[in-house]
Parts: C-alpha cells; structure tokens; sequence
C-alpha cells in the first residue's frame, strides 16, 4: 500500500489559482480563470481555496481527460464531490472495473466517506469535479 500526501499529489499534477480577493474579503473566480496543469493521462487537480495538508477546510477542482480514471484508494476524512461539467463514473471497492461504475451527470452530488475504497473517472468527454473537505487529509492508492 502506498500512503500519499494529499498535496504532495496537488503540486505534482497541478496549480493553485491565485485570485484577487476585494476589500471586503470577497474572492470572485471566473471558470476560464481555472487552469488545469500536469499529465493528461492522470486527473489533474487544480488547489480553488485552502490547504488539504492544513487544518480546516479546502476545495479544488478535478479535470480528468477522456478516458482517464483514478486507481482505487480512500482518503483520511470525507470528501464531497459536485459534478460541475460532463458525466463522472464512479465505482467503489478495490476491484477496479469501468463497467461496473455509476454515471453522475453535471449538478449531482457524491459524498465519499473516510477511508471507504473508490475510484472515479471520465468515458467518452473531459469531466470536471468539484471536490471540498477538510483538512488535513491523506490520500491511500491501493494501486
């Protein structure tokens, strides 16, 4: 088994967006502002807000390429994941098998509950997810 650093992963396969933030505290982000940086063959994750190594809550978003998915593997505490574009397939346990997956389309929801085994990706178009926690959270990929 192989224990990864959520944001070790973070940096590796993507960017932080870096957003102006008003005088009010208000952060205001355009979806064209988003950019998606790394290996197209891997979901690429991009940091929105926060630190998933810190204390406290955080949000990122999660591009994956046509056809790519993520290996089975769980995380430290319960994530949420909002499809914001294209139709994410999700299966869950450790018997990896993209037939055997659920198709969420854009607006629906998914909650993966710590430590419970998933994987996770796009079929035939590019798939962006919204995925918000708390931190500090630790990512386990069983593959």
């Amino acid at each position: 088994m192989k224990h990864l650093s959520f944001l070790f992963i973070a940096v590796l396969l993507a960017g932080v967006i870096y957003a102006a933030i008003d005088e009010d505290g208000f952060v205001r982000i355009m979806m064209d502002e988003i950019s998606f940086e790394g290996d197209e063959n891997a979901p690429q994750i991009t940091l929105v807000f926060g630190d998933p190594e810190q204390e406290g809550f955080y949000l990122l978003r999660a591009r994956f390429a046509p056809g790519v998915f993520s290996t089975p593997h769980h995380h430290s505490t319960d994530r949420h994941v909002t499809v914001i574009r294209g139709t994410w397939y999700t299966g869950t346990g450790d018997s990896f098998d993209r037939d055997d997956t659920v198709p969420l389309s854009p607006g629906s929801y998914m909650m993966h509950p710590a430590g419970a085994v998933h994987y996770d990706g796009a079929k035939d178009e590019e798939v962006i997810v919204e995925i918000k926690g708390i931190g500090p959270v630790t990512t386990v990929r069983l593959r």
